[in-house]
């Protein structure tokens, strides 16, 4: 039997060396979780250390900086106003960078002391955002956080309109008036949410009208000349199921002089009282005996120097379907309820009914001129006179008391009554 022997060429010793020392790479790798990670210098050799020592003299190492964010990553429904914060202990923040999904930056504020940042102002709704904060702590060693999450939504939250506007003027009948997008099913967590306070120290309390009106006043009308601050604290707070608020608001608004005025219905006059002072008395014409003024007190929510007034509006139809009355320039025109009392300027009426004959649809009138350029009309002093808010109280007609919610008109319900009416 002849032996053969088989030699390799240099080439092909190279090819087997490269392949050894690819599969002892494979070894190595698979290894580090058990041995040499630890190694300075990387070089594969085994330490004896494990994989948690390893990561102890990590954190070790670490920042002691600890940055929270709220909300959390991936939060959804999140308010607009308060609900965005980031903090940090044991270190000061240096650097937050805040953007929505389509990239725009949203500008914020770090604190004087680095402790905490926050947006400077609202808020997008449906719009999801990232934040990424950096701090460092006393030895100068960074810490990272990172947070996603989505702000709610105009199906998942609700918002308060109210009356009277931040910095108005207003008469000392004017109440707060808030009429929410959406019922309250909540309605304690809401009003508990909002408060109204006066300069004069009057109890305020609130009374809900239904789910969606929350109204608040004191017992008596404001005092003059003081001032009113609403604080609404609603961003988060939830109103109904899956529905939350995202306003955070503040607004004054300023009582002038006291103005209450008497209609009487009977002997047809109104006496103007101004810091209970009688300042004029007016002869009027109010509603006919078949379409009598209601009763009650009245707070003057609108103003127009001339405004129309169609019938067919306010349930006055002739057989045809039409307004029984279509005048579309009435002058000097203060709304008094929400289902169309007035008191305004009459220019098509005869001079002798003022003060003689009620003949009017429930309204008031004064006497007037067409256009509401004549300053010494009857209506238009009394228009000129008038503060929105202002109270006109309507006596001795034949007709019923107006509704407290006809309108701004609260007044007409006692202080006992009303106070049933809050949530808190």
């Amino acid at each position: 039997m002849e032996w053969r022997v088989r030699t390799y060429s240099k080439g092909r010793r190279r090819g087997l060396t490269a392949i050894s020392a690819l599969l002892g790479g494979v070894l190595v790798l698979s290894a580090c979780s058990d041995g040499g990670g630890d190694n300075p210098k990387g070089s594969g050799e085994a330490t004896g250390k494990s994989q948690a020592d390893v990561d102890a003299a990590a954190a070790k190492d670490a920042s002691k900086a600890k940055i929270a964010i709220a909300p959390k990553d991936g939060a959804t429904n999140v308010g607009l106003n308060s609900a965005t914060t980031v903090t940090v202990s044991d270190g000061t923040l240096t650097k937050v960078e805040m953007k929505s999904s389509e990239g725009a930056a949203v500008a914020g504020k770090i604190s004087a002391d680095g402790k905490s940042w926050k947006p400077e102002g609202a808020l997008k709704r449906s719009t999801k955002y990232a934040l990424s904060a950096t701090a460092k702590d006393a030895d100068g060693r960074e810490a990272h956080e990172n947070a996603s999450f989505t702000t709610v939504s105009p199906e998942n939250s609700f918002v308060g309109s109210f009356t009277p506007e931040d910095g108005q003027k207003v008469g000392v009948g004017m109440p707060v008036s808030i009429n929410f997008n959406k019922p309250i099913k909540d309605k304690k967590a809401v009003q508990s949410a909002i408060t109204v306070t006066s300069s004069s120290g009057q109890e305020v309390v609130g009374h809900w009208f239904n789910a969606q009106r929350l109204d608040f006043r004191p017992e008596q009308y404001w005092q003059a000349n003081s001032t009113v601050t609403l604080k609404m604290k609603l961003d988060g707070v939830q109103g109904a199921p899956g529905v939350v608020g995202v306003q955070d608001r503040t607004a004054t608004f300023q009582i002038g002089r006291s103005q209450v005025s008497v209609v009487d219905a009977k002997t047809k006059k109104m006496t103007v009282k101004r810091d209970g002072q009688v300042v004029k008395t007016i002869p009027i014409s109010a509603g006919s005996p078949a379409t009598p003024t209601y009763n009650g007190q009245m707070v003057i929510s609108e103003k127009f120097k001339e405004t129309r007034m169609n019938g067919a509006t306010v349930g006055f139809t002739d057989d045809d379907g039409k307004g029984e009355y279509d005048i579309k320039d009435v002058p000097h025109a203060m709304r008094l309820s929400t289902s169309g009392t007035f008191i305004h300027g009459n220019y098509w009426g005869d001079d002798s009914i003022f003060g003689s004959v009620n003949t009017s649809h429930g309204c008031v009138g004064l006497n007037d001129a067409k256009g509401a350029n004549d300053p010494g009309q009857p209506a238009a002093w009394f228009f000129d006179s008038s503060l929105i808010g202002d109270v006109v109280t309507v006596v001795n007609s034949p007709d019923k008391t107006i509704k407290p919610d006809n309108g701004l008109n609260g007044w007409n319900m006692n202080w006992a009554e009303w106070k049933a009416g809050s949530a808190v």
